[in-house]
Order: structure tokens, then sequence, then C-alpha cells
């Protein structure tokens, strides 16, 4: 299910994550990190749900590049906040949601199952902060041991990532490289249009 611009998911995907504590060297990289993104050519996807992640997407809804949100419930009878209207209008925002519309609540299980999603599509992650034990360390080893892309922003709070195998990058200047294609993964079969959509990119 979606609603928006669909064509997004053309471009380069980056998946932005941020566990819900981060220390605060980590969260005044993030806000830089997410003005340096807001400008870019490339779209950037994730759950937008952490505490950080909302305050990321704030500053990108005020940019130009593309956001793509994906909700931990179906996008039936959910209510789009007035931020979101002029972007989703002006083909900037895709809401995307891997649920049915009987599926009305966000759950900790669904959001790690979109996670899961979210980082599957993604041509690269980037991972702005991981707690040690957390769920968004797991994402991170999960997608290292496919061979996915992982970046994670230079801050010594970040060292067990880096230590894992995810590429440190600086605030101002993110993963914004070619994008990878990689094989579609099985759960993504089930959404032809969305399969389709992630190999014909350039």
């Amino acid at each position: 299910m979606y609603k928006g611009n669909l064509g997004t998911l053309n471009k380069t995907l980056i998946g932005l994550f941020c566990s819900v504590r981060s220390p605060g060297d980590a969260i005044l990289k993030t806000y830089d990190l997410a003005k340096t993104l807001r400008g870019a050519d490339v779209a950037i996807i994730g759950g937008f749900q952490s505490p950080m992640e909302k305050e990321c997407l704030d500053l990108l809804l005020r940019g130009t590049a593309p956001v793509v949100v994906c909700p931990a419930r179906g996008l039936g009878r959910m209510r789009v906040p007035g931020g979101w209207k002029r972007p989703l209008a002006e083909g900037r925002l895709l809401l995307l949601s891997f649920f049915g519309n009987d599926v009305r609540r966000a759950t900790s299980d669904l959001a790690a199952r979109r996670n899961t999603h979210v980082a599957a599509l993604a041509d690269r992650i980037l991972i702005a902060h991981a707690g040690k034990g957390s769920k968004t360390e797991n994402l991170c080893r999960e997608a290292l041991a496919r061979g996915k892309p992982v970046f994670t922003l230079d801050s010594p709070a970040n060292a067990h990532l880096v230590k894992l195998g995810a590429v440190p990058v600086q605030a101002d200047d993110p993963p914004v490289v070619a994008s990878i294609s990689p094989a579609t993964p099985a759960w993504l079969r089930g959404f032809p249009e969305l399969a389709r959509r992630a190999h014909s990119k350039p």
C-alpha cells in the first residue's frame, strides 16, 4: 500500500536508522547529517519512529530530497500530519506500508519487521546511532551479513558498529554515490510493483 509518488523508489535509497536513545555527540551529528541529506540527490527511506528519526524527518521535509516514510501499520484510516501534506502533494513524500489496511496499530514487533523490510529495500543503510545490544545494532549486524553497504556516523558512540564492519562517515559527507541494486529479497517478491522499480534503477 502506498500514497504519493511511487517513482521515488527509482532513486538511490538511503535507509536511515537511529536508536531510541542517543548520546549528545551523536545527536548533534545527526542533526548535521539530516541537514546535509535534505539537499542530496537521493531519497531517504525509514520508519522515522524513534525520537531522533522524527527530528530528522522534520528537517528532511524542509529540503528538496524525496523522503519515503514507512509506518509500522497499514495506511487505512491513517491520519496524515499537517506537515506532510505539502511535500506529499509536491511528490517529494511517499508513504509506503508493508502491511494491510487491517493493521491499524503499530507494535514493537511490527516496527522490527518494518525495519527489516526497509533495510532490504534500501540501496545503502546509514545508521546515525545504534545502542549496544539494541535492535538497531542487530539490524546493522544482519545487513552486513547479507552484504548490504552499511555506514554510520563517525562518533566514539558508534565505535562498536565500526568494529562490526560499518563504514564511518562525516555528517557533512554522507554516502550518496552511485546506487547499488542487490538481488530481489524474498519478501519483496510479494510486492511486484516495488520489485520492478527496485530493478529499474540506473
